[in-house]
């Protein structure tokens, strides 16, 4: 370890300091990507009744200390509480989800030839590099995690500076569940290692949920060493409120999407489009709505919005409201930065939100609600178009096959929901397209992006040659 260069760990709700977590230098790292190397050496001929054994002790691990795993994430991140704990609960699912249908996910696939059979083969790739973030600490890493180890590879996590805790934590439960040394190994390291973690011929493969910025970082790093790269980006998803929607379901869904985690969520509903006729009694319903969303202690039971993670990004969060105001928007609610320890932002909306501010055309990674006018339906589904971003969106519509073959054939998304919020679900690929990055994580898509599908032809009995 490396006690000269720690990570401060500040507690978001005061900005205090809660300790000081010690990292390791290039040599450690080194050692760890071996380590992790060798472990899968073994790993990938591990029976899948074994692989499966370590992820359901890892959720059992989870479930038992999930208590002390949420007080982890609140500490270090904000989070409300209840939140925290609902993070927990969901690794557990999708541990128990891998460890239960992996083995069918991964079958051998046959395909009968002329005079000849082609058998299908998922092979483990190796060693993945896992840069994960820290709004979801806990289950971003899961996600990834789960469906890699099952599929026999290795992973090393470089987790967020700012929750070392929760990254620890992590790798403590696998070890705790019978995972071989190595096979998963926490890296808390200065970013700056990240090229030549990407870089070792030991790493062949690199998964990132992060920012645009660092999305291309990654997938510059990696395309210069022919690394596999899956990247789950920003997004400014649209939620679209057509006129024969059910308000009062549209104004919740988006309300509880846009508050979770203090709006620090990349498949929050940041754009919300209503269409010209029902416009107003949206509004209405949608401020009633938020009006639970007052800023509490996030360790209490029944708070609902906690700080901001980190003072530079409430910061952000605040320029790009007073940017959008600046050029046009209507500042309805919130919108200050309130006389408080810690990293505060209210519960805030924005109204006449148009073409070119920050709030329609950039990510807003806190509690801030863009509100769009639109004339009609097709003016809505254009706007929606109108972004880089391509991860989520949503549809509220009583027609529900119609809204969903409008999803299907009209918003460039990778994951759509109708007439609820977006979520990820261990069951379903998740992922984005345009600048929201590409691969997907979850479902059978996810457990095949880093496994090497080996095509082996084997000839059926050799016909004699009649001309030997």
């Amino acid at each position: 370890m490396d006690s000269n260069n720690p990570l401060p760990v500040i507690n978001p709700a005061t900005g205090g300091l809660l300790r000081e977590h010690p990292t390791i230098d290039a040599a450690e790292v080194q050692d760890r990507i071996e380590a992790a190397h060798n472990a899968f050496m073994d790993w990938r001929r591990v029976p899948f009744a074994e692989r499966a054994g370590v992820l359901k002790a890892a959720a059992e691990q989870l479930l038992a200390e999930k208590d002390r795993y949420a007080a982890r994430i609140t500490a270090e991140m904000g989070k409300p509480i209840a939140q925290s704990a609902a993070e927990i609960e969901k690794c557990e699912w999708v541990c128990r989800y891998y460890a239960e249908e992996g083995e069918n996910l991964l079958a051998e696939e046959r395909i009968p030839l002329d005079d000849a059979e082609a058998r299908l083969v998922a092979c483990p790739l190796g060693v993945i590099y896992a840069i994960m973030p820290w709004n979801f600490p806990f289950w971003q890493s899961f996600r990834a995690a789960a469906p890699a180890l099952m599929a026999g590879n290795a992973m090393l996590l470089k987790g967020a500076p700012n929750v070392p805790g929760c990254s620890m934590d992590i790798a403590q439960i696998f070890h705790e569940a019978g995972a071989p040394a190595g096979l998963f190994c926490d890296l808390p390291m200065d970013v700056r290692e990240s090229p030549a973690v990407i870089a070792s011929p030991l790493v062949q493969g690199v998964t990132l949920t992060g920012s645009e910025a660092a999305g291309r970082a990654v997938a510059a790093e990696a395309g210069a060493n022919l690394k596999k790269c899956v990247l789950e980006l920003g997004g400014s998803d649209p939620y679209l409120i057509l006129e024969d929607a059910d308000l009062q379901l549209a104004a919740s869904r988006c309300a509880t999407s846009r508050m979770l985690c203090a709006g620090q969520v990349c498949i929050a509903a940041k754009r919300i489009i209503a269409v010209d006729g029902i416009y107003e009694r949206f509004r209405e319903l949608l401020l009633e709505e938020l009006e639970p969303y007052v800023m509490a202690d996030p360790a209490e039971a029944d708070c609902r919005l906690g700080p901001l993670a980190r003072e530079d990004l409430r910061n952000t969060v605040h320029e790009q409201v007073n940017a959008s105001v600046a050029a046009g928007a209507d500042l309805i609610r919130g919108g200050t930065i309130p006389d408080r320890d810690g990293w505060w932002y209210p519960a805030t909306v924005l109204e006449n939100v148009h073409l070119g501010m920050p709030a329609f055309a950039d990510e807003i990674f806190g509690p801030v609600v863009s509100l769009v006018r639109a004339e009609d339906t097709s003016h809505a589904v254009a706007l929606a178009g109108e972004s880089r971003f391509g991860l989520g969106g949503a549809i509220f519509s009583a027609d529900r096959e119609k809204a969903a073959q409008m999803a299907a054939d009209q918003i460039d998304a990778g994951c759509l929901a109708i007439n609820d919020f977006v979520r990820s679900d261990p069951r379903v690929p998740f992922g984005g397209t345009k600048m929201s990055g590409f691969g997907r994580e979850l479902g059978r898509a996810g457990i095949h992006e880093f496994v090497n599908l080996k095509s082996i032809v084997v000839k059926a009995d050799a016909v004699k040659d009649e001309t030997a």
